[in-house]
């Protein structure tokens, strides 16, 4: 069911990512246009301000204007402004290293949240059957119980016939497979969190090769010139390095939900063999 979340997740980001990297041409194109029209706008009130003295209200109402429609300007649109002006070739990247990282993210919280069980609760129950000799009812208990910490319990009554040596040896070697599938999936978010700066980095260096570029072909070096070029380099970094920085936030806490599920694995190991060997359950 997990599975499934996560791969309905990572369909719904990547359609919602599709959609807006395509959507950028005709904005860039509309936003083109404005500009040439409020440059156009701007000659002619420049011509008339030639012709007649501008009255001073005039200025203070066109900074009103412009500062409410920067306010307007919500979260969305600022990002989206400067998603293209980074460049959406090397931005998608960055993007898709995004989707997929909190995709893997979201699948490890959902399946340690549910591999999170209430060993003191656990222990006691099993110490009820054991108490009596029934260790089929506690191997019930641990069976009918999620987690690896219910699985490892099992594995250790299982062996409970041949000695607690037996027992803690099955625990720890079931443990360790435990182990694996609870880390299965941090190599690539930790693969993702390296790649999103690199990409970053990479557009940074072909943004700057891009403003030589202009500025050989131009043959002067002017703010102008160079500063598309320079705005790309720094918008990929910014993006990589936020990619980075989100990523790594998820894994520090899927790392640390890890450890407090290996710390109760352990402790509830050695409580039942002391259990075991409480109840007389081990065979001289």
């Amino acid at each position: 069911m997990r599975k499934l979340i996560a791969l309905l997740l990572i369909l719904g980001l990547a359609v919602s990512s599709s959609n807006f990297v395509y959507a950028q041409s005709p904005d860039a194109e509309a936003e083109g246009e404005e500009m040439t029209e409020q440059t156009a706008d701007d000659t002619t009130t420049a011509e008339e301000a030639e012709v007649a003295p501008m009255e001073p209200e005039e200025p203070i109402e066109e900074a009103d204007s412009g500062a409410a429609a920067a306010e307007d300007q919500s979260g969305y649109q600022i990002l989206k402004k400067y998603f293209i002006d980074g460049d959406w070739r090397f931005m998608s990247f960055v993007l898709v290293c995004l989707i997929l990282g909190l995709a893997f993210c979201i699948e490890r919280i959902i399946t340690l949240n549910i591999a999170t069980t209430n060993t003191d609760k656990l222990l006691e129950r099993i110490d009820d059957h054991l108490k009596s000799g029934d260790v089929q009812g506690a191997m019930e208990v641990c069976k009918s119980t999620q987690g690896p910490t219910a699985s490892i319990l099992y594995e250790g009554l299982k062996n409970a016939d041949e000695g607690p040596e037996a027992v803690e040896k099955a625990i720890v070697s079931y443990g360790s497979v435990q182990m694996g599938l609870l880390e299965r999936g941090l190599v690539w978010i930790s693969l993702f969190i390296a790649i999103a700066p690199m990409l970053g980095f990479m557009g940074t260096v072909i943004g700057m090769i891009q403003a030589f570029d202009r500025i050989e072909a131009v043959g002067d070096l002017s703010p102008s010139v160079v500063a598309g070029g320079i705005k790309v380099a720094l918008l990929t970094t910014v993006f990589g390095l936020i990619v980075a920085i989100i990523l790594q936030i998820f894994y520090n806490y899927i790392v640390n939900k890890i450890d407090g599920i290996v710390n109760k694995m352990e402790d509830a190991s050695i409580a039942l063999v002391d259990i075991m060997a409480s109840n007389n359950i081990f065979k001289k």
